[in-house]
């Protein structure tokens, strides 16, 4: 029997936008498992959610992939105040409880960011006894909480610095309720879901599914290209994602001052706060730099196939070791690029055991410029590293088999497959 499923993502983008698409492939693998499923959203700045007609009485609503998408008129970019930002995460909670509330659903899906989806599934919880699932895509308030520390440099595209402890400690509360009252609840990382555990979450009740990546769409049938100016010879290093604080690409301009003349580029795609101050010091410096706008997936994919190697940088700070989940790097492991990053933990320990590329401690200019030249110096080592990658992508982060794991965990929770739910996912 199909299953009436609410799914909750304000920053919901189908693969025709510049951002994450984990909540359309989940939505679309529920969908064809023959449940009948329905996202709510927000505007949000980069996403394409598929639906174009009016907003009328603050929403509007649509059939995409298989699945209803409502879209409340709720515009939303990294780039807005923390004021303004916690404003719209409001109103959103707002509306989303109101469909939540109103309709007879089986489940809902709680996927944070932001930690306030957690609110509509928790009215629904008390008031209709709907199970919910609760997914932490980041965790709050842990890891706005570091990035508040003296010494770190907050950033909106990593959930935000300056959150002021009242705040913290009510988003606590939330999360603490979230964890322990959910019938499931899914991290993306291991260190993601050791916090969940820490807030009450039953082990029982954990699962983690990574971030991952269209494997048929970022792959070897990808048509590639190159940005205007990149010449022939050169190898092209690129970074895609957000361009806030968080994401320190400051480095990777550090890294670029000492690579004139080698023969390197490093392309950047994406936007964010600090993306014009970054292009500023790369023209008045004459960097080895390209920037490019934010892109559709399916651009990206040929761009990426047209790259020599892949880039993932974030600011230093000892949090993001564990606790962050970035797609851009089951992107470019999809698309068979040896990887350059400056993130230790997971990410470091993924390429080292994969053979799929090198890591440099955090910050170290330096060292990333010394990586990028071993790359530019050994093609059959970036072929033989590029290879390694597409097979640990195939693997471990091909978002089919991760949205078919969503749904197994899904029908479990609703007694929908008759089997015990531990079982059924790893």
């Amino acid at each position: 029997m199909p299953l009436r499923i609410l799914y909750l993502h304000q920053h919901f983008s189908t693969p025709d936008g510049a951002t994450a698409t984990r909540a359309y492939n989940h939505a679309r693998a529920l969908a064809e498992a023959g449940h009948a499923v329905t996202l709510a959203c927000g505007r949000y700045d980069g996403a394409a959610t598929g639906l174009s007609g009016p907003f009328r009485q603050g929403s509007r609503r649509g059939a995409v992939a298989g699945f209803e998408v409502v879209e409340f008129d709720l515009p939303y970019g990294n780039a807005q105040s923390l004021a303004r930002r916690s404003l719209v995460f409001l109103r959103y909670a707002a509306a989303a409880s109101r469909l939540a509330l109103g309709q007879g659903w089986d489940l809902l899906i709680a996927s944070s960011t932001p930690p306030t989806v957690a609110i509509p599934a928790l009215l629904a919880r008390r008031l209709r006894g709907t199970p919910f699932l609760f997914e932490i895509r980041d965790p709050w308030p842990e890891l706005p909480a570091a990035l508040s520390r003296p010494g770190a440099r907050p950033g909106a595209g990593q959930g935000g610095g300056g959150v002021p402890g009242p705040v913290l400690a009510a988003i606590g509360r939330l999360v603490d309720a979230a964890c322990r009252r959910a019938s499931a609840v899914i991290a993306l990382t291991e260190g993601m879901a050791r916090t969940a555990l820490a807030r009450g979450t039953d082990p029982d009740r954990l699962r983690v599914l990574p971030q991952g990546a269209d494997v048929s769409l970022f792959g070897p049938d990808a048509r590639p290209w190159r940005p205007d100016g990149v010449g022939a010879g050169e190898m092209v290093a690129v970074y895609a994602g957000a361009h806030g604080r968080a994401n320190g690409l400051g480095v990777l301009l550090d890294a670029a001052s000492r690579l004139r003349a080698t023969g390197i580029r490093i392309t950047l795609v994406g936007d964010g706060v600090e993306k014009p101050a970054l292009m500023a010091r790369a023209a008045a410096e004459d960097l080895p730099v390209t920037f490019l706008d934010p892109m559709p997936k399916r651009r990206l994919a040929g761009l990426l196939a047209g790259a020599d190697v892949g880039l993932l940088c974030l600011a230093p700070v000892p949090e993001f070791a564990e606790w962050t989940a970035p797609n851009k790097l089951a992107e470019c492991l999809a698309a068979g690029l040896p990887v350059v990053a400056n993130v230790p933990g997971r990410a470091q320990r993924l390429l080292a055991e994969g053979g799929c590329g090198l890591t440099v401690p955090p910050g170290d200019a330096d060292g990333l410029a010394a990586a990028l030249l071993a790359m530019a110096d050994d093609p059959a080592r970036r072929r033989i590293m590029g290879q390694a990658a597409r097979r640990l992508a195939e693997r471990h982060f091909d978002s089919r088999q991760i949205a078919a794991r969503l749904v197994a965990t899904v029908e479990a929770v609703a007694g929908h497959a008759g089997t015990d739910a531990r079982a059924l996912v790893p």
